[in-house]
């Protein structure tokens, strides 16, 4: 019973993590390619809006998307009104909370990355008639690309661990809503269950790792062809 409990929380925080990971990655770049490259007025708040869900509580974020996008929400009865989509207490509302979560990490990282790239590089690249968005593709992009995948690593595995805003948002439902932190969370407060939690926990810790040790190699290697294509 703890196995298939065990193995449905462990497929319900991938496919969470997964679809926050790349619902937030493009507009990650995005954010951080205007954030590294250009000024405007604002620019301060507008990064530190991006940071705020690292400074904030994960149970006020939580609490900010249930008033926004629960059912009664402004946004989030807008949504079930004309299109029946309903975020709060479904896993697709976990995603979106975990998505949350891990943006900030995903734009700084990929900003730093970006903004590591020559802009010596991209300025020569639009002397020879590229505009911004092929410059962009063509160069920016590919030279910060293991920055991005750090970013996304990074990303995943903050929407792997989310726990604060998620139950916060979509409470902790089992088979619904039930990720591994709040599977473990959930075992903890009956007492003598430590062994299934510390099986959980053994299941995140595989996981995590596995997620770790690939994006590693994907690093490694994204970094050699960039450096050999910028050799070259």
């Amino acid at each position: 019973m703890v196995d298939a409990a065990a193995q449905t929380a462990s497929l319900l925080s991938l496919r969470v993590a997964v679809v926050a990971t790349f619902c937030a990655l493009p507009c990650a770049i995005w954010l951080a390619w205007v954030l590294a490259r250009h000024d405007f007025r604002g620019k301060a708040w507008v990064s530190a809006l991006v940071h705020l869900p690292l400074v904030l509580p994960p149970v006020v974020t939580g609490y900010v998307l249930l008033i926004a996008f629960g059912r009664n929400g402004l946004i989030g009865s807008a949504l079930y009104e004309l299109f029946g989509v309903t975020l709060a207490f479904r896993w697709t509302g976990a995603a979106m909370a975990a998505a949350v979560m891990a943006f900030p990490l995903m734009v700084r990282a990929i900003r730093l990355s970006i903004e590591a790239v020559d802009p010596r590089l991209e300025e020569a690249g639009a002397t020879l008639g590229l505009g911004p968005w092929r410059v962009f593709a063509r160069i920016t992009f590919p030279l910060a690309l293991p920055g991005v995948l750090v970013g996304a690593v990074m990303g995943f595995a903050k929407a792997m661990g989310e726990f604060g805003a998620t139950i916060t948002f979509v409470a902790n439902i089992p088979g619904e809503t039930q990720t591994l932190p709040s599977a473990i969370y959930a075992l903890l407060q009956i007492p003598g269950q430590e062994g299934p939690a510390a099986t959980l926990v053994l299941y995140a810790l595989a996981i995590s790792v596995l997620a770790v040790l690939v994006s590693e190699w994907l690093a490694r290697r994204l970094a050699a062809r960039v450096g050999g294509n910028h050799a070259l």
